[in-house]
């Protein structure tokens, strides 16, 4: 590797001793297609020697068989690694590189220009301290060059270059930059983007990345290197008030109890205040411990295990806070999500929410609008398509410590985990807490669900049908209801039909709506249970997610899937209603089989093939199956 410090080849201690102390800045770079940001990024990678020669070599023989500069160096092929991107001559996947000043250290996030890779744009965002916004000057402020922008300001982002590249394609004409900045200051006046550093340059041929350009003498600002040298970054964090969201309860022994997690805002000493979250125990420091020893201060930013005097209850996911300026504490909330799944967002199913160490159910409650990211414009919308953003209400089935995220990223960011296959589905802000969450809490009864149960001698149970259309469901819960009264149990039926004439007759069949339809009869099934019945629900119930949701909400047991098994071919033979000669021929819209999917159970507690199985005997089993003590 060409030595970028001479430190490295006579006194490599030296060297490690130097760098170890160097801040770091994370940064991005984005933009639209063809801007140059992979070039720029080799650029910064080459001017700062950290390419071995080997690579060198490879780039050198690359350029000449696929770059795109006649054969002279195509900085971009040090970036884009994948084949689809080498081939297209576009950037796909966040890139991350890693390049060192004698000043700073660097993490660079190459992020994709197409619209269909926003989440990746997000991604790389995330954790940015700094974006440099690319634009190519023969062609202006583009519609992706609004929507980076309007991520960069929505994700917090307070340092941004302005990078006006390509300008020795248009002569270093100052009245083209003059044009570009005016019409950039127009369009970030109106996002919010007050600040920013606009830099004339031409990434390929070096002009104000690492040097002014003699090129440029009308323009007397930093070239790009020195602007990210100089830029402060940590300051801030450590002038905001104490948070550390608690990753590990340190117990090595009897002895020593600890509580471990990184400082993602202020600071902390022995002796100092803190409070625990949610909870809100108060409690003081007694010691900052670390691998080299006990400090006497630590900072944002610094990974540390603190000892408390007292003995309070404080866990994994909990928060310990400044005990004169701690974070809020809330189950509902107002925040803007960026949706990363190709299934688009339904209100009302259930998700994981992930914020600091924290991971709790959450469920969208009501999207309030998404927002069209090229014009600004609040559009009415019911759920989120794959690279939407909108502003959404969400609930959590605990409430957890949070800052805004304006104020505290740590504490006020998040992530959406699809609960079957754990895929991240979506990443959101929170603004802040719904004042209705304030102002309800749960009142204490005396008279509780086991003493209910009791009076009516039963365990109260759910027993949740699911099936195709005409697969029986309704006929075996029926006779199964009647089974169980002349039993002596006491029942009740909730058929998805017969709730549409009432509770849920403002729900149409979309799949938004289909969520809704089995939250709301699982919140009912949930307080017949606690009123000590066995409930009976018929219901298609489709998705997997608001089954398993259904069933989370009663306690280990309590919740029985039936899934009563007929093939799409026999329930369409059987088409007892008519519905399916509807849906094919084109009358009824999103019809379970045809053109909305089933999602059969994997794991149900009984299965009943109405193919072998006629509806009395299949009830027959079941009650037998019920017969079991829980």
């Amino acid at each position: 590797m060409a030595h970028q410090s001479a430190l490295i080849a006579e006194d490599i201690e030296a060297y490690l001793k130097a760098h170890e102390v160097k801040s770091l800045l994370r940064f991005l770079t984005c933009g639209s297609v063809d801007d140059g940001k992979s070039t720029l990024i080799g650029r910064l990678l080459y001017d700062s020697k950290m390419i071995f020669e080997d690579q060198l070599a490879a780039l050198e023989a690359d350029s000449k068989r696929i770059g795109t500069q006649g054969g002279e160096i195509d900085f971009a092929l040090l970036v884009d690694g994948l084949a689809a991107e080498r081939e297209q001559g576009i950037t796909i996947d966040v890139a991350y590189r890693f390049f060192s000043t004698d000043k700073r250290k660097f993490i660079v996030a190459d992020t994709p220009g197409h619209e269909q890779y926003t989440r990746n744009m997000v991604t790389g965002a995330s954790t940015a301290d700094a974006a440099v916004i690319l634009i190519d000057a023969r062609k202006g402020v583009l519609t992706q060059t609004r929507r980076h922008s309007y991520l960069v300001s929505l994700l917090g982002i307070r340092h941004v270059a302005l990078a006006i590249n390509k300008m020795d394609l248009v002569g270093f004409d100052q009245a083209v930059f003059d044009r570009i900045v005016a019409d950039y200051r127009t369009f970030a006046d109106q996002i919010g983007l007050k600040v920013f550093t606009a830099i004339p340059m031409s990434a390929l041929r070096g002009d104000n990345i690492t040097e002014p350009s003699d090129k440029t003498p009308w323009y007397s600002g930093p070239p790009l290197m020195r602007w990210l040298e100089d830029l402060p970054v940590e300051d801030d964090l450590r002038e905001k008030p104490f948070r550390m969201p608690v990753q590990w309860v340190n117990r090595p022994n009897l002895d020593f109890r600890g509580f471990a997690g990184l400082v993602s805002s202020g600071m902390i000493r022995p002796g100092d205040k803190v409070k625990a979250l949610p909870s809100g125990r108060e409690s003081t420091v007694e010691r900052i411990v670390t691998f080299r020893g006990d400090l006497e201060e630590a900072v944002a930013g610094q990974s540390v295990t603190l000892t408390l005097k007292d003995e309070i209850d404080v866990s994994r996911g909990d928060v310990l806070a400044q005990a004169k300026s701690p974070p809020a504490v809330a189950d509902q909330f107002e925040a803007t999500l960026v949706w990363f799944d190709d299934e688009a967002m339904l209100p009302g199913r259930p998700y994981l929410m992930k914020l600091g160490t924290r991971t709790v159910a959450a469920q969208i409650t009501e999207p309030k609008y998404k927002v069209n990211v090229n014009t600004l414009e609040h559009l009415a919308a019911k759920s989120l398509e794959l690279n939407e953003i909108g502003v959404v209400n969400l609930s959590t089935d605990a409430a957890i410590a949070f800052d805004p995220y304006v104020e505290n990223k740590d504490l006020g960011g998040f992530i959406l985990i699809d609960r079957i296959s754990n895929r991240t589905v979506g990443a959101g802000l929170l603004h802040f807490a719904l004042r209705r969450s304030q102002n309800i809490h749960w009142q204490a009864m005396d008279v509780d669900k086991r003493v209910r149960a009791a009076a009516k001698n039963q365990a109260g149970r759910v027993l949740w049908f699911t099936g195709l259309s005409g697969a029986g469901k309704s006929t075996i819960a029926n006779l199964v209801e009647k089974r169980l009264l002349a039993d002596g149990r006491h029942t009740y039926l909730l058929d998805g039909d017969n709730v549409r004439h009432g509770l849920n007759r403002d729900l149409g069949f979309t799949d938004a709506d289909r969520v809704e339809n089995i939250r709301r009869v699982a919140e009912v099934a949930k307080l017949m249970v606690d009123a000590g019945l066995i409930v009976l629900v018929s219901f298609i119930s489709p998705f997997r997610a608001e089954r398993r949701m259904a069933r989370e909400m009663l306690e280990p047991g309590e919740f029985v899937e039936v899934f009563v098994d007929t093939p799409l071919a026999e329930a369409e033979r059987r088409d007892v209603k008519g519905l399916y000669a509807k849906a094919r021929a084109g009358e009824l819209k999103n019809f379970t089989g045809v053109d909305s999917p089933y999602e059969a159970p994997e794991h149900a507690e009984i299965r009943v093939d109405t193919t072998r199985l006629d509806p009395e005997a299949a009830a027959e089993a079941i009650v037998g199956w019920m017969e079991r003590p829980i």
